[in-house]
């Protein structure tokens, strides 16, 4: 894994990380307006990522090869991996931010909620259902595995619990658009911290 050096003055990270299966690259500006340029190989996770970014408002640049003569197992599990060592690094030491973050977000017919704590002790508790096992041609098993290793990655604590719906696509478009909403919240900064970080202890774990 190959990391560029991140600035103090900012909150941009850039990572990149080659194994047998994957090549990603990632660019991200946790202080962007939600634009984005997504190249995963996978159409349905390229709209779910593409959304991900606009409803944020974090800038994503993504490019990722895989190995998708086999399935697309590894490509969306590790540009999960990247993308949240990216937003990690590019949180530094958590100064100032909000650290929680929520979003209740209804998608037609399915409603989705999603918490997050930007904690440095990683979590995913996952309540989402799907309907069928694949959407155009990802597998929707596939929507948990990004889920879980963007959280073990970017360090936060996370749950999503599926309240409603019955549309594979309008759950898993909730999915994404609540974590984007919640995520949102919780780097921003808060100016009545003053820059101090939010935890008694004086510390978030990274």
């Amino acid at each position: 894994m190959q990391t560029a050096p991140r600035s103090p003055a900012s909150r941009i990270a850039e990572i990149s990380r080659a194994t047998s299966e994957t090549d990603i690259q990632v660019r991200i500006d946790l202080d962007g307006q939600g634009q984005g340029r997504i190249a995963t190989g996978i159409g349905f996770l390229d709209h779910m990522l593409t959304a991900l970014c606009r409803h944020s408002l974090i800038d994503m640049d993504i490019a990722a090869k895989g190995d998708l003569h086999i399935d697309f197992h590894h490509t969306t599990e590790d540009v999960g991996i990247v993308l949240g060592q990216a937003v990690r690094q590019a949180l530094g030491d958590k100064r100032g931010i909000r650290r929680y973050g929520h979003a209740l977000v209804p998608m037609d017919e399915a409603l989705v909620e999603a918490a997050i704590d930007i904690s440095g002790r990683p979590f995913l508790a996952w309540s989402a259902s799907f309907p069928r096992d694949k959407v155009g041609e990802m597998d929707t098993e596939l929507f948990e595995e990004f889920f879980r290793a963007f959280a073990m990655n970017s360090g936060i604590t996370l749950h999503v619990t599926q309240k409603a719906g019955t549309n594979a696509h309008h759950i898993a478009e909730g999915c994404f658009k609540a974590l984007a909403r919640a995520l949102r919240m919780a780097v921003e900064t808060d100016p009545r911290t003053a820059g101090a970080i939010p935890s008694t202890k004086g510390v978030l774990e990274a």
